[in-house]
């Protein structure tokens, strides 16, 4: 596998795509015999792929499962008796190669049409074969406007499919055009990553097949002439109607008229008849939002269908990104068989109609990013709270929306103070999660200033911690968060002395003389001892405590660090300094916050100078640890020689080494002397 890897880079290093993928099916097929080709046949049809590494381990071409057969590589031949293809294919004229590599159709109408001599003669040319399968597969009336009228029609036809030279697949360079034998018409030309190239979006079948005067690529459609334009696509078709006023409005009219290579996922009528028209008269009342509508709809390079085997994610003009893949013989956007008819060639690139509108999120209002997300339960909640104003006029703001989950028990009453708490949901201003910064203050729409707290694996405002990446609307932003907010309503002491639980804690932060550190601006986290946690000490020790200030002060700020942590910044082990110096330990345990193995009893109960935790013990600093001997310092050598015992077995064998063990063994067993 190593040598098979280290052939394929050396293979990549200057090989098209097209060469690269065919190296690895002539690996994967070596062990049949020179020139064998490992081939992936689609099962219940003739479509056959050359197998890139992923496709080897997946067998699978659009979701579909495929077989893996043996055939000789483009350009060689079985000889009966012997292994695998050795012999090259015999070298003859255009006209006679065409037979060869199977494309006798093209062959017949070559000759019909009088092409033959051309072909037969010296020069030097490329013909891209339609295959047996492509000409079979035009409908009735197309083939006999062709085969009626052989010396003009049918000979044009077969002209627009050559050029006047010489041209491999290493020449087939991705968004390039080649000037067709028939009046100099462009073909159009894609080498896809993947190793498909594209002729006018028909589909290299075999390629580079050598002739005396030039080489045959093997093709699946016949192909033909196109002389419009994107724009001028859309202006000619009567599904587009409502399409092109849109385009007209938003200026892109030049942009789809000019040289480049676009794919158009242009909406028809009936899909922009889907769209509720509140929603519809809103985006095309606005230049902003449908021009971001329809750069959504414009990919930046161009994609024929026959390109797409597998899933990938393809860049829009409006900077977006969309999943094209395929399921069989559809298409599909972001997982989804929308594309209605496909391969429409212009000019410039190439036009795929769907009949569902794309709308990005930069075109739609908070209430419809919220509603196609994991938060349309608080979407429900703002709208019967009669806020649903904010979420769906021109107002900039940010939502800090309660992932559903957070209501699994249902909605909470709304009263007066539901209301308001919903308020201070919704930040003035649209902001960006990647820009907000650790103590940066927000304002809400309730009068609120929220704190921002950023930590290594998550960023929070207050309490809640953002659950998933921002959604970026026309006028709003919605960050999706873990847990309903609940802004600060006073200091640490003011919030203890507001909370029954913690009356007995208040009166030892009095008696401590600390009420002043905690009522102070600053970023506290305190681990708040409840009156069933004083309770819980023996009567002889808490009487004890609280009559030493000073002790009870040293215990008291072993609850306090001076740092403010949220629970939802706690994945691992989260060591704080407290501020009587020890350090105090803060992990989670199945969804609950631990404070050195204790579990809380309440978590993030929010003050304006830091958080606080109720806690149903009181915690104690770690003991120092009792020395050896209460009268004398310890003997480092001694110390050292007890900790490491392999000191013993090498001192023994090593005869610098022995008198020292002999002493320090014999100090040991009479420590005295």
């Amino acid at each position: 596998l190593a040598l098979l890897a280290l052939s394929l880079r050396i293979a990549a290093a200057a090989k098209s795509p097209y060469q690269q993928v065919l190296q690895h099916s002539r690996l994967r097929g070596r062990q049949h015999g020179p020139n064998v080709c490992a081939v992936q046949k689609l099962i219940g049809t003739n479509r056959k792929y050359f197998t890139n590494c992923k496709q080897w381990y997946q067998r699978k071409i659009c979701g579909k499962s495929t077989v893996i057969s043996y055939e000789c590589c483009p350009g060689y031949e079985k000889v009966p008796g012997e292994k695998g293809c050795p012999a090259a294919l015999p070298l003859s004229n255009i006209y006679e190669t065409l037979g060869v590599v199977g494309s006798t159709t093209t062959q017949l109408y070559s000759d019909r049409s009088n092409l033959r001599p051309e072909i037969e003669g010296p020069g030097s040319f490329t013909i891209f074969a339609p295959s047996n399968e492509a000409w079979a597969s035009l409908s009735a009336e197309t083939l006999d406007s062709l085969v009626s009228n052989v010396n003009i029609e049918l000979l044009n036809a077969l002209r627009y499919h050559m050029v006047n030279k010489r041209v491999l697949t290493d020449d087939l360079k991705h968004g390039t055009t080649l000037n067709s034998m028939y009046q100099d018409l462009p073909i159009q030309i894609h080498h896809y990553p993947n190793g498909i190239v594209t002729v006018n979006c028909a589909r290299l079948l075999k390629a580079d097949h050598h002739a005396t005067n030039g080489v045959v690529h093997v093709i699946d459609k016949v192909i033909a002439t196109t002389t419009n334009s994107i724009q001028q696509v859309i202006e000619t078709e009567d599904s587009l109607e409502t399409l092109r006023a849109a385009v007209a409005a938003s200026d892109l009219t030049s942009l789809l008229d000019s040289e480049g290579q676009y794919t158009l996922l242009a909406p028809t009528n009936e899909a922009f008849e889907k769209i509720p028209q509140e929603t519809l008269n809103r985006i095309l009342g606005d230049p902003e939002a449908l021009r971001d509508l329809l750069n959504h709809h414009i990919l930046k390079s161009a994609m024929c269908a026959e390109a797409i085997i597998a899933g990938l994610t393809m860049e829009t003009l409006e900077g977006t990104t969309l999943d094209v893949g395929c399921s069989g013989e559809e298409l599909t956007l972001n997982g989804k068989p929308i594309i209605a008819n496909k391969d429409i060639l212009a000019t410039n690139g190439v036009v795929h109609f769907v009949n569902e509108l794309l709308i990005p999120d930069s075109a739609k209002t908070l209430f419809e990013l919220a509603q196609e997300s994991e938060v349309s339960k608080s979407t429900d909640f703002f709208r019967q709270a009669g806020l649903s104003s904010h979420l769906t006029g021109s107002e900039r703001v940010t939502l800090l929306a309660p992932v559903n989950d957070v209501f699994k028990d249902g909605l909470p009453v709304i009263d007066s103070n539901m209301k308001n708490l919903l308020l201070n949901h919704i930040v003035k201003d649209q902001l960006s999660s990647k820009y907000l910064y650790h103590g940066q203050k927000l304002q809400t729409l309730g009068d609120k200033e929220l704190r921002v707290f950023v930590y290594r694996n998550n960023l929070c405002i207050e309490n809640a911690c953002i659950a998933a990446h921002d959604k970026r609307g026309r006028f709003g932003t919605l960050f999706s968060v873990d847990k309903m907010l609940t802004p600060p309503t006073g200091t640490v002491m003011d919030v203890l002395k507001a909370d029954h639980r913690f009356s007995t804690l208040v009166a030892a932060i009095q008696s401590a003389g600390l009420t002043e550190n905690l009522n102070r601006p600053g970023t506290f986290t305190v681990f708040a001892p409840t009156n069933e946690a004083f309770r819980a000490m023996p009567q002889g020790e808490l009487n004890k405590l609280m009559g030493n200030a000073k002790e009870l002060a040293n215990i008291l700020k072993f609850h306090v660090a001076d740092e403010i942590l949220v629970s939802g910044a706690v994945s691992a082990l989260v060591r704080l300094k407290s501020m009587q110096g020890d350090k105090l330990e803060v992990s989670m345990k199945n969804n609950v916050i631990h404070i050195n193995k204790e579990p809380v009893a309440e978590s993030d109960i929010m003050a304006t100078n830091g958080v606080i935790y109720a806690v149903n013990s009181v915690l104690q600093p770690q003991a120092s640890r009792p020395q050896e001997r209460g009268d004398e310092p310890v003997d480092p050598a001694l110390e050292i020689f007890k900790q490491a015992s392999a000191l013993s077995k090498v001192s023994q064998r090593n005869p610098r080494l022995a008198p020292v063990y002999s002493r320090l063994l014999a100090r040991m067993k009479n420590p005295s002397g």
